[in-house]
C-alpha cells in the first residue's frame, strides 16, 4: 500500500496554534500523537518547509501531509489460523477468540496467536497498529474482541475504551456462594512479590468492577460481571481479593472446591477444568463511521458450559434429596 498525500490550508480559526495542534482540528481521523510522529518523521510540510510539531502555524499557509502506510507488523507474520468472526465491515471485525488464543506475541508465544491471524485474514490489518487489536483478552478466557480495520476506526475505539463506553459484560463461575452481587473499586498493579500476577495495590491504577449473581449452587456461583475499567487480570484479580476466585483459576485461586456428597462427574469436571471460568459474553460499542449503537453476544463455551450443567445437575438432586 503506498502513501497517501493530504493538502490542505491553514484557516483564519487555527492561526497561532502550535503545528500538531492544528493538525489534530484539521485531520480528526488521526490522533495527535500520530500526528506528531509523522511531523518528526518528515511527513508534514508547511509552505515547503518541514517543521517541528511546536512549530506555530498561521493563516492561509499550505500543509501537506503524507499519511503512511504503516508497515506496523513488519515482525508478525501472517499465519493461516481459523478465525471465527461474529461480524465484519470495511471498519471493524469483531471476533469470538476461542481458549488457548493468545492475543499478541510475546516471549514464550511468538506463533499462533491473534494477530498472526488478522494479518492472514486482511491484509489491510498489516497498516493498522497491532493489527488493528484495541483490547485484549488473557489466553485462556474466551469470547469477543473488538478489531479496528483503518486508522479511524483505531481512533475511534481507543478514545470509547478511554472514555469507558465500550460496555463488556462477562459470564464467569466462581468457588463460594454469594449473598449477592456488588462492586469493587480497588486499584491494581503488578504484584511485588510474583511478576506473573497483578494485585491490589494503593499506588495502582483504578479499576471497578461490578457483578451480579445469576444462580447460586451448593459451593458455587455463577455471576455476571460488568467491566468500567479494562486493567490486565481485573477480574480475576478483584474476585480472589474478595475470596471467590474463579473456577480453576490456579493463579489467583486454589485448587478445585469439590461440594460434598458430588457424584463422580461433577468431580471429574472440575478438577478437570484447567482454565479460569471466564468468557466474555457481549460487547456494546458505537460504530466508528456510522455513529450507531451496536453489540453483539456469543454463548459461553462447551467446556464452560459443561461445568455450570453440572453444578445446576449437582444442585437440584441435593435440593430434591433434602425434600
Amino acid at each position: 500500500m503506498t502513501d497517501e498525500l493530504l493538502t490542505t490550508v491553514i484557516p483564519d480559526a487555527l492561526s497561532g496554534q502550535r503545528l500538531d495542534a492544528a493538525l489534530a482540528a484539521l485531520f480528526p481521523d488521526y490522533s495527535r500523537s500520530r500526528l506528531s510522529q509523522w511531523v518528526k518523521q518528515g511527513l508534514v510540510e508547511v509552505d515547503g518547509s518541514v517543521p517541528r510539531p511546536r512549530d506555530k502555524v498561521y493563516a492561509e499557509q499550505t500543509v501537506l501531509l503524507r499519511v503512511q502506510a504503516l508497515d506496523c507488523e513488519s515482525e508478525v507474520l501472517p499465519e493461516k489460523i481459523a478465525l471465527d468472526v461474529v461480524y465484519e465491515d470495511d471498519d471493524i471485525l469483531v471476533i469470538n477468540k476461542p481458549v488457548e488464543m493468545v492475543v499478541h506475541p510475546a516471549a514464550g508465544n511468538w506463533s499462533g496467536t491473534l494477530q498472526n491471524a488478522l494479518l492472514y485474514y486482511a491484509e489491510v490489518l498489516s497498516t493498522v497498529p497491532r493489527a488493528g487489536i484495541v483490547h485484549r483478552l488473557d489466553k485462556n478466557t474466551s469470547g469477543l474482541l473488538v478489531v479496528a480495520k483503518n486508522l479511524k476506526a483505531h481512533k475511534s475505539l481507543t478514545e470509547q475504551l478511554q472514555a469507558r463506553t465500550v460496555h463488556r459484560e462477562y459470564f464467569a463461575v466462581v468457588n463460594g456462594v454469594m449473598t449477592a452481587g456488588g462492586t469493587v473499586d480497588q486499584p491494581i498493579a503488578r504484584d511485588a512479590r510474583e511478576r506473573k500476577r497483578m494485585a491490589v495495590r494503593e499506588e495502582g491504577k483504578e479499576a471497578i468492577t461490578h457483578y451480579r449473581v445469576i444462580e447460586k449452587f451448593r459451593r458455587h456461583t455463577y455471576i455476571r460481571v460488568f467491566l468500567e475499567t479494562g486493567r490486565t487480570h481485573q477480574i480475576r484479580v478483584h474476585m480472589s481479593y474478595i475470596r471467590f476466585p474463579l473456577v480453576g483459576d490456579t493463579l489467583y485461586g486454589s485448587r478445585a472446591v469439590v461440594p460434598k456428597g458430588a457424584s463422580e462427574t461433577l468431580i471429574e469436571t472440575l478438577r478437570g477444568f484447567k482454565r479460569q471460568a471466564l468468557h466474555a459474553a457481549k460487547l456494546g460499542l458505537i460504530h466508528p463511521q456510522t455513529g450507531q449503537q451496536m453489540e453483539w453476544q456469543v454463548p459461553v463455551p462447551a467446556d464452560m458450559q459443561a461445568v455450570i450443567d453440572e453444578l445446576t445437575a449437582d444442585q437440584q438432586a441435593h435440593a430434591e434429596a433434602g425434600r
